[in-house]
């Protein structure tokens, strides 16, 4: 039975929880303990702290399908399919075409029945309303469907793209919606600001709001915090948000999801616009399935096969879930120009690929990723595991009860100041390397990715025999609250420890922030 995501359900199932072990726990609970930063009140509603900056960990409850409120829809049968001799890339792409063309109350499903897909090419789902679903992601093609991505043709490519193509991010601003914001100081988790002149908007506007990577904002920044190497550059990192407006009072605009980082009028004159949502495609997914990489040789050498397993690109609203995916370059599942998307009970493993950057990010989000849920997923021998790897345009990801199991490096904001990350109740499992999570500096590394994560959280997470790092930025805050394994500031590159509360202290409460957080904001 599906679990029931209602605003009564999500009530029964947790705050009842929530409410009850405040009031007293069984003996055998052990003590519970509550952050200092993020707790609940005598009406079991939460309550933030925030320090002498302003900084206070946000609410990532937006983070899913349908900002967390619905569960991801059972998408009726529209084709079904079996496979047939050789490359089937043709046989498959007809079938979604041929459901993509359907009116859109009519499409579906492309059904994928058991068997063995030979795969050399890669497979649009472009249309909205349109789903992929095999019959299972086990590694029997008799009861399971197995694409098997052959040959290196075109090189490194993806072998599912479910969405629109590559669109320059959100730039496609709507000729006279453009207005400043005029709020001096909109703090980080704020929802409304007062703006110059609300008179082309509308509530329900798609929106997106830009913090230009100004001189003084990148001073305050210690110019993205480098001790060697070439320093950020104006214009380099703009902080951007994809938003709906919620409401309009007077000049004050109300927004859907709040903002993941400071907007200080101080460092730079933010302003907004109606985006134009050009190419976007929504309410599509990938289901139920395995994607099987072809290879050859060492599986620590051979590079020449598909790169990416399963990519969501300029979507919104989509999915994927119930997936295998083994034998990709980079990423198992990877997100760009994608909002409010949720990947769930996938697993991404055995990568093959020379183990050095750009590969082994088994879970990744890309540039322009934002509300995107990653839960219940398992990563194996990953450099990185889960990992935000789009900079400045990416924030609100949540990787909820992710397991990484022998990796390689650490599950991380990857570069140049991602926001509002949360690795809650992630667990590493036989660690291979120093340290297995990271918000923190990373310095000189990469493409001078210095300050790789701000107003960033890990909430109860399990490194095992390895290091979680925590270091503060300037202007920001990065938080380990509950978490086990050797917590420190202690990284790669000396900055300051981030806030670290309650190391190796069982029994936090909530267990889960993203869940507790969506629970607080569906309660009537």
């Amino acid at each position: 039975m599906a679990p029931d995501l209602s605003r009564r359900g999500l009530f029964a199932a947790g705050g009842a929880l929530a409410l009850t072990t405040m009031a007293g726990a069984p003996a055998s609970a052990g003590v519970l303990w509550q952050s200092r930063l993020v707790r609940y009140d005598r009406r079991g509603r939460l309550v933030y702290e925030q320090d002498a900056e302003g900084n206070r960990v946000p609410d990532f409850s937006h983070a899913g399908y349908r900002g967390g409120e619905r569960p991801i829809p059972h998408v009726p049968v529209a084709r079904t399919i079996r496979p047939v001799e050789g490359d089937n890339t043709a046989h498959i792409q007809a079938a979604l075409d041929a459901v993509g063309a359907l009116p859109r109350r009519r499409r579906g499903a492309v059904l994928l029945l058991p068997g063995l897909y030979p795969v050399a090419g890669t497979l649009y789902v472009r249309a909205s309303g349109t789903v992929l679903r095999g019959s299972g992601d086990g590694e029997d093609p008799a009861g399971n469907t197995i694409i098997k991505a052959t040959g290196n043709t075109p090189a490194a490519r993806d072998v599912i793209v479910a969405g629109g193509v590559a669109g320059g991010g959100w730039a496609g601003e709507v000729p006279g919606t453009r207005t400043e914001i005029t709020t001096g100081f909109v703090q980080v988790g704020a929802r409304e600001f007062e703006v110059a002149n609300p008179g082309a908007l509308r509530p329900g506007d798609n929106i997106v709001i830009n913090h230009p990577c100004t001189e003084e904002w990148l001073k305050a920044i210690d110019y993205g915090g480098h001790d060697v190497g070439p320093a950020w550059k104006v214009g380099e990192q703009p902080i951007i948000y994809n938003r709906y407006v919620r409401n309009i009072s007077g000049n004050v605009v109300t927004l859907d999801v709040p903002v993941f980082n400071h907007l200080n009028g101080a460092h730079a004159t933010s302003y907004l616009y109606r985006w134009d949502r050009a190419g976007l495609v929504t309410e599509v997914g990938v289901e139920r399935l395995r994607v099987d990489i072809e290879y050859h040789g060492d599986p620590e050498q051979d590079e020449e096969h598909a790169y990416n397993a399963i990519v969501l690109l300029r979507t919104e609203d989509s999915w994927v879930r119930d997936c295998t995916m083994l034998h990709f370059t980079q990423a198992g599942v990877a997100t760009q120009e994608t909002t409010r998307a949720t990947v769930e009970n996938c697993r991404a493993i055995d990568p093959v690929s020379v183990v050095t950057g750009s590969r082994r990010y088994n879970f990744n989000t890309y540039t322009y990723s934002q509300q995107v849920l990653f839960r219940d997923c398992y990563a194996y021998k990953a450099r990185h595991a889960f990992v935000s790897n789009g900079h400045s345009t990416v924030s609100g990801v949540v990787f909820l009860r992710g397991t990484s199991e022998y990796a390689l490096n650490s599950s991380e904001g990857h570069r140049r100041w991602s926001q509002g990350l949360l690795f809650d109740g992630h667990r590493d499992v036989d660690p291979h390397y120093d340290y297995t999570l990271g918000l923190y500096n990373r310095g000189r590394y990469g493409t001078s990715h210095g300050w790789s994560a701000a107003h960033s959280v890990a909430w109860n997470c399990d490194v095992a025999t390895s290091r979680l790092i925590v270091q503060k930025p300037p202007t920001a805050q990065n938080y380990a609250i509950g978490c086990r394994g050797t917590v420190t500031g202690d990284g790669p590159f000396a900055q300051p420890t981030g806030y670290i509360e309650g190391p190796n202290q069982p029994g936090l409460l909530p267990p889960s922030l993203y869940q507790a957080q969506l629970l607080d904001r569906l309660r009537p």
